[in-house]
């Protein structure tokens, strides 16, 4: 399926979206873990909970590290990886906030090496942008759009580079869709070489808290 799910909410706060998530679960391109905006401190029993019913309903799971454009220590982003291991049995990784830059690649490039060398089955990198074209060499999925769906339909623009590459290596993270134009969002997404989306109604500061109506509803979820 064609859908990335971010949900952003503590299933404690939420239990009813992460109810519709799991019962979609199969339907779902894959679910990212986040239950600190990384592992946390210790392992969240809510969280736990969730992440084995996601796995016995088919989902695959991707643990949220965030590599703050490359600030962070490469150490301390295997850590939080391992964590999601330990914790949650997750042996994918969603790195947010990466850098996007030719000067970056050569840092993205030995963090993504310690995941692999960690058991990282897959690896998503989040620069939010099309990033310098060896970055979507590294990953097996790039997301290369996250922001608002006004910014979406009128500014998107795709380098040519990108076409050299199967739409199944790119993700375009959309927020603030009207909830009629969900499917539309999708479709768009397609269109634009990115086999894989998730269209969120949500706002920020955080609209990831909320599931994608294309989800619950399978609204243009079939690629």
């Amino acid at each position: 399926m064609t859908l990335l799910i971010p949900l952003y909410v503590h299933p404690a706060e939420d239990p009813g979206a992460w109810h519709r998530l799991l019962t979609a679960a199969a339907r779902t391109h894959a679910v990212v873990l986040n239950p600190a905006s990384r592992p946390g401190a210790a392992p969240d029993p809510a969280f736990t909970a969730a992440a084995r019913a996601l796995r016995a309903a088919g989902a695959r799971l991707l643990g949220y590290v965030d590599t703050d454009y490359g600030v962070r220590d490469r150490a301390v982003i295997t850590e939080e990886a391992y964590r999601h291991q330990e914790w949650y049995a997750v042996d994918r990784c969603f790195l947010d906030r990466v850098t996007a830059t030719p000067d970056g690649l050569p840092a993205c490039r030995r963090t993504v090496r310690d995941l692999r060398r960690l058991g990282a089955a897959t690896v998503v990198l989040n620069p939010g942008v099309h990033p310098a074209p060896g970055y979507v060499r590294l990953a097996d999925l790039t997301v290369t759009f996250e922001g608002p769906w006004s910014t979406y339909v009128s500014a998107f623009t795709r380098p040519s580079w990108t076409a050299r590459h199967p739409p199944d290596r790119f993700c375009h993270l959309v927020y603030g869709v009207p909830e009629a134009l969900v499917p539309l969002a999708v479709r768009t997404a397609h269109e634009r070489g990115a086999a894989v989306c998730g269209p969120v109604t949500g706002e920020p500061p955080n609209p990831w808290a909320e599931l994608s109506p294309a989800l619950t509803r399978g609204q243009g979820v079939e690629g």
